[in-house]
């Protein structure tokens, strides 16, 4: 199933609390549930006024359709081509 790295910019990403975060990520998970399993969120990385969010899903419009069910941007969707890491090197 493709991979996608979503960016979403949301200023102040960085300095919401908790209980916002946990806001955002029950409505991201209500959201799927209703979509069904064919698209996954893996994780999210929260930086200043981004977060970048890794989903697999069959498709951009499902990545999309998500977004504007939950009410989050999606600034960029990239489909992701292939994963490196430091055992690349090897």
């Amino acid at each position: 199933m493709p991979q996608y790295v979503i960016e979403r910019d949301i200023p102040g990403a960085g300095q919401l609390s908790p209980d916002a975060l946990r806001g955002i990520s029950q409505k991201s998970c209500a959201v799927l549930d209703a979509l069904g399993p064919q698209i996954q969120w893996h994780h999210s990385y929260v930086t200043g006024d981004r977060i970048y969010c890794i989903y697999s899903a069959p498709s951009e419009a499902l990545i999309l359709e998500h977004a504007r069910q939950g009410g989050f941007p999606a600034n960029r969707v990239s489909q992701v081509t292939t994963v490196i890491s430091p055992a690349t090197a090897d």
